[in-house]
């Protein structure tokens, strides 16, 4: 199974990361999943989430679940880009892509990175909170 794993403080350009994908012939499934910043954390509006990584062991992390994954399921590639730092609301804070023959293995290798992730990978969020004069339309 070919593996990805980018983590960064840049904007993830989507549209730039399906275009570079290498699908082999005999793989009818892709799936992709963006996980965007909501405007509000509970019940708190938020301007941002600000993302903090223990970087060489998100590393490890993420070749633990890669491995699971290639022990589970029949799968072609996984690609992971994972920004951190300052990520605005909107904007994608995780991108993954499943590469596999049939969807079904597709959608459980990504749902289960997603949910697996959440648990082990040491990367931690901090809602930022709207700034008072944001939030009227004034600048800070």
């Amino acid at each position: 199974m070919k593996r990805e794993l980018e983590i960064t403080t840049e904007v993830i350009d989507e549209s730039s990361l399906v275009k570079q994908r290498k699908q082999v012939s005999e793989c009818g499934a892709v799936v992709h999943f963006s996980g965007l910043v909501r405007e509000s954390e509970g019940t708190d509006s938020i301007e941002a989430l600000e993302y903090e990584v223990f970087q060489e062991m998100a590393e490890y992390q993420f070749k633990v679940l890669f491995d699971q994954i290639e022990a589970k399921w029949p799968i072609e590639s996984v690609r992971v880009v994972h920004r951190v730092g300052y990520v605005p609301v909107g904007e994608p804070s995780l991108w993954v892509e499943v590469i596999a023959s049939h969807r079904g293995e597709a959608f459980q290798a990504c749902q289960y990175l997603i949910d697996e992730m959440k648990q082990v990978v040491p990367i931690w969020k901090r809602p930022v909170p709207v700034q008072e004069n944001r939030a009227s339309g004034k600048s800070r």
